[in-house]
């Protein structure tokens, strides 16, 4: 789910507040005041509200927020300065010289990747010239040469893959490493900048996440993160087979007690042993 964006939040600082509010929801069985996580509501509910509720949240630490921005954007101005100073104090720096490095970039990479095929191309047509010459006129000086210059092409197109994948190697080498460098940067912030961004992420911490999730967990009308089937208080559970409920018309009052039917008294008749019997 997209976090819904914030007025007084910047685009660039969502993914910081994502990361703050999953650390928040790690950690939340950590936390005394949030031992309803996972009862009646959990981390992913309570993530889905959270991130509907930025706006609200973000405001809770927006005076921080501010001074972050402004911290932030006077270090990138001085930079972007700085940057054109350096670049207007260098001779040689300007549009067609820089036009004309680029293209030749280009073209280098272009024969990098032609030289190969090229003359993998060409050793193939001469080899196969050359053997055929061979086979049918072993005498005929053309068809050695023929091959001798097959196998020169295959050694070159064999040279160009090689030098191909060392550039390639190379390449991603230094773009790694240019990665890591620019991380590097961005992580050692100046001290002002730094203590401004610690102090935002504490304050939407303390005062925005944790205080909304109590909230929620709190709120009476949030249900359970497992729901069961409602039963009514006057329902009588069903265990093999019960009677169906029957009422009368409109909810009238309810019957009297049923009568009750009892089975008469059978006695057997006296019968007397054989000596009473007639004769």
């Amino acid at each position: 789910m997209q976090m819904t964006s914030a007025p007084h939040l910047l685009a660039e600082d969502g993914p910081e507040y994502e990361r703050i509010l999953g650390d928040a929801l790690r950690h939340a069985h950590e936390r005394p005041d949030l031992e309803g996580v996972g009862d009646r509501l959990n981390t992913e509910q309570l993530r889905t509200m959270a991130l509907g509720a930025t706006a609200l949240i973000t405001a809770a630490a927006a005076t921080e927020y501010e001074h972050y921005i402004k911290a932030r954007g006077e270090l990138r101005r001085a930079a972007a300065v700085e940057g054109a100073e350096g670049a207007g104090g260098l001779p040689g720096l300007d549009g067609p010289q820089s036009t004309s490095a680029g293209s030749g970039a280009g073209i280098g990479a272009v024969i990098t990747v032609l030289t190969p095929l090229l003359a993998g191309t060409a050793a193939l047509i001469f080899l196969l010239v050359g053997y055929l010459l061979k086979a049918v006129s072993p005498s005929l000086t053309f068809g050695r040469s023929m091959v001798t210059a097959g196998w020169f092409f295959a050694c070159v197109a064999a040279a160009a893959i090689l030098v191909a994948a060392v550039g390639l190697l190379v390449t991603a080498l230094r773009n790694g490493a240019t990665s890591l460098a620019a991380e590097e940067e961005e992580q050692e912030l100046p001290e002002e900048v730094a203590r401004a961004r610690e102090a935002w992420r504490h304050a939407l911490l303390e005062r925005g996440i944790l205080p909304f999730f109590r909230d929620a967990l709190a709120d009476p009308t949030a249900g359970p993160a497992a729901r069961t089937p409602h039963r009514s208080p006057n329902r009588i559970p069903k265990v093999g087979y019960s009677r169906p409920d029957f009422s009368g018309p409109d909810d009238g009052p309810a019957a009297g007690p049923r009568p009750t039917f009892t089975s008469p008294d059978f006695t057997s008749p006296d019968f007397g042993g054989p000596e009473h019997q007639p004769d």
